[in-house]
């Protein structure tokens, strides 16, 4: 006979990002940003992910990039932000702008979800 363990499930690593991106919208929401779309995705292999589309009061669309560690170790969660990860989003982030009727003003920001708290990283990097 088997007996259920008493320990609840291990989160696994989707589970603790979508965590982290739900923790960042509600702190977005509350600095008045409204949610556009979440979890965008461009079609086909080798394409990106934008894991918040939100707008500001004054219209600017902001490609939020959500990223959570345990540890700061490795240089916490902003250091795992590379060049190739940027080039994905702002790939993605032109795909989306291409179903637009116009094309408003924007910027790509990042949210860093960490034991420590929530670090709002605006305009943190560009389509460069």
């Amino acid at each position: 006979m088997d007996i259920p363990s008493s320990k609840p499930p291990k989160n696994t690593t989707k589970q603790a990002g979508d965590a982290a991106e739900a923790e960042a919208l509600r702190y977005l929401k509350q600095q008045g940003l409204h949610l556009l779309q979440r979890n965008y995705r461009t079609p086909g292999r080798g394409g990106g992910e934008i894991d918040l589309i939100m707008a500001t009061g004054d219209g600017t669309t902001v490609f939020v990039e959500v990223r959570a560690r345990g540890a700061g170790t490795h240089g916490g969660a902003a250091a795992s932000i590379g060049f190739a990860k940027q080039r994905r989003i702002v790939f993605a982030a032109r795909h989306y702008l291409a179903g637009q009727r116009h094309t408003p003003p924007c910027r790509f920001d990042v949210v860093l979800v960490e034991p420590s708290g929530i670090e709002w990283l605006q305009a943190a990097f560009d389509a460069g």
